[in-house]
């Protein structure tokens, strides 16, 4: 009887202590069956793959079809700075390219062929290390990418350039952007396209070659007042003639100035200066004589001396003449027309005679002192890049190259 008293009551205490496990269990299927959902997914295949984009239930890990293709090689050393950069995709299309020196400065380019490469805009410097950092997606979206590095050669010969008008300089409006290069130039697209010119207010801006080395640019009118013209010249890495190459990569920045044209009439000897459309004073000069007679055309001043030494050996002129204290001379051609004072005729001469060796002169005084005479006057109103117009000489029209008169050619001729 004791012995089933305490199997009862054994028994009784372990049903006491089970009656809570009803709830604990319940808790436990349920976290159970969340777990078995969870890892399931909810695929009605029960395999436990999830959807990928092909939708067919599977996740797409398949590489990309695309290939980046680039040339030179990884690492290649002494590369062309032209035409050896090569970027393209096989079984696909590029979506992005990056080409940046060591600086971080980058090449501008564009995808070309819908994708299928990419060009620079330009050549590539020389002596400089690049790299490369291209991408393409295949027809399923899916990304390949390429990075190399390469440097380009070290230039044996080199040729620079040498430029008018000077940086930060404020000039009349005849004046043109000239680039003389120190080696003559056999490939002028090369070089041109590495020299650029844009203004405010813009305007179309073309470049002409007057021989093989040297470029003129110019709007098709003489410049409007007070517009800001801008020269940019990347020449660094240019081939310019074979195995020969630009070193030069610089910016100059200039300002027109107020607008003084000045018209030479030879046969009257007068000379007329207007400024901004509106007559300031016509004055009298004396014009190259019959046998040594003036250009005719449009002319830039191009040099200012207060005072210059002039030798007609220096012009074919024998010596026939040598100053030394010219004053106010502002030059108009290469070949040696100059406006200039003349103080060593004398004051009957200014508009009744034409007396000199091809110069336009102007009443002036030894030494220049005299503010008031027609030689310093003019002087001081001038500036580099001002227009004088001569008419009326029996001589022909000066030559576009010779000084900065490229205004002696039409739009059309020009553009050629």
């Amino acid at each position: 009887m004791n012995r089933q008293r305490i199997s009862g009551a054994s028994a009784g205490a372990r049903r006491g202590r089970g009656r809570g496990r009803p709830g604990l269990l319940a808790l436990l299927l349920g976290a159970m069956l969340l777990l078995v959902t969870a890892c399931g997914g909810g695929s009605d295949s029960g395999d436990g793959e999830s959807k990928g984009k092909d939708g067919a239930g599977k996740t797409d890990n398949k590489a990309s079809q695309a290939v980046v293709t680039v040339a030179p090689k990884d690492g290649a050393k002494d590369v062309a700075t032209s035409g050896a950069l090569k970027i393209g995709a096989d079984k696909g299309k590029l979506t992005s390219v990056s080409v940046e020196d060591t600086k971080g400065n980058e090449v501008d380019g564009r995808i070309t062929g819908g994708g299928t490469g990419w060009e620079p805009a330009q050549h590539l410097g020389a002596a400089t290390k690049y790299k490369v950092h291209a991408i393409a997606k295949d027809a399923e979206g899916r990304e390949s990418a390429k990075d190399i590095s390469f440097t380009t050669l070290v230039p044996k010969n080199t040729f620079v350039a040498y430029f008018t008008p000077e940086d930060g300089s404020t000039v009349g409006v005849g004046m043109p952007v000239s680039v003389r290069f120190s080696r003559g130039i056999t490939d002028p697209k090369a070089v041109a396209k590495a020299v650029k010119v844009t203004s405010e207010p813009a305007v179309p801006i073309e470049g002409h070659w007057f021989g093989n080395d040297r470029l003129d640019l110019r709007p098709e009118k003489y410049w409007a007042k007070g517009t800001k013209v801008t020269l940019k010249m990347s020449l660094d890495g240019v081939e310019g003639r074979p195995g020969v190459y630009g070193k030069q990569t610089k910016t100059v920045k200039f300002t027109v100035g107020r607008s003084q044209i000045s018209v030479v009439d030879a046969k009257a000897r007068t000379m007329t200066i207007k400024r901004d459309g509106k007559v300031l004073k016509t004055i009298p000069i004396t014009a190259g004589a019959p046998s040594t007679t003036t250009y005719n055309g449009q002319m830039v001043i191009s040099e200012k001396y207060k005072v210059t030494r002039m030798n007609g050996a220096t012009v074919g002129f024998g010596g026939e003449y040598d100053i030394k204290d010219v004053p106010h001379a502002m030059r108009l051609s290469t070949s040696g027309t100059f406006i200039h004072g003349n103080y060593w005729a004398g004051a009957g001469v200014f508009g009744s005679s034409n007396v000199s060796h091809g110069c336009v002169g102007l009443q002036d005084v030894r030494g220049g002192y005299d503010k008031k005479l027609p030689g310093a006057w003019l002087f001081d109103e001038s500036i580099i890049g001002d227009v004088v117009i001569v008419k009326n000489s029996n001589d022909k029209q000066i030559q576009p190259d010779n000084g900065l008169n490229g205004w002696n050619l039409s739009w059309s001729e020009w553009k050629k």
